[in-house]
């Protein structure tokens, strides 16, 4: 009989099995470690992808025609055309890469979430217990806290040291040092008639 098929393995971590909870120091150090990472990871997902949501539409360009609102009276209201407007495709990619990454950051953390499963119960008057006095999502003293903080914790403090690395370098970049002050730049047009 052929196995059955299965999904391949596609989480990002996989090549050694984490051991929750932690029994040795290594481990836990093992844990905050990649904790800590991924949540840098996920910092950075989501922000990318939430700056490049925001930014999206500062990339299209609308060009008006006024001349028919300085041509000779009678002008047809209302004067301002629209020549042409480019840059909506820019900003259509703009928002699919960010809902990408947006949806990779929500990856992560579902991925994390499973890493913490606990194992299955195998033994049937156990399984029995659990599904009489398991959790009830109606009362919050029974939700998985030790769960939620094996798979969060560590990344939470990633998650704010990379919120507090991207403002310090935010802050670094936008100082009167690194920023160029821009240059007065004047066109100036005459038209010279001869007399008669």
């Amino acid at each position: 009989m052929p196995s059955p098929w299965r999904l391949p393995e596609m989480s990002p971590w996989r090549s050694r099995s984490l051991s929750i909870p932690p029994e040795s120091t290594r481990a836990w150090l093992s844990l905050a470690v990649w904790e800590f990472w991924m949540g840098l990871v996920v910092c950075g997902a989501a922000g990318l992808g939430v700056q490049l949501i925001a930014t999206a539409r500062d990339g299209i360009i609308t060009v008006f025609d006024f001349t028919n609102c300085y041509a000779a009276p009678p002008i047809v209201q209302p004067c301002e055309r629209v020549a042409y407007r480019t840059g909506v495709l820019n900003a259509a990619m703009n928002d699919w890469c960010g809902a990408l990454l947006i949806g990779v950051a929500l990856w992560l953390l579902w991925e994390l979430w499973i890493a913490t499963a606990p194992k299955p119960i195998t033994d049937e008057f156990l399984k029995l217990l659990d599904d009489s006095f398991g959790r009830d999502w109606r009362r919050p003293r029974t939700w998985p806290w030790t769960r939620i903080a094996f798979a969060y914790g560590f990344t939470l403090v990633g998650i704010a040291s990379g919120l507090a690395i991207g403002l310090a370098a935010s802050t670094i970049l936008s100082s009167p040092r690194f920023v160029r002050v821009p240059t007065a730049h004047v066109d100036t047009s005459q038209r010279f008639r001869q007399a008669r």
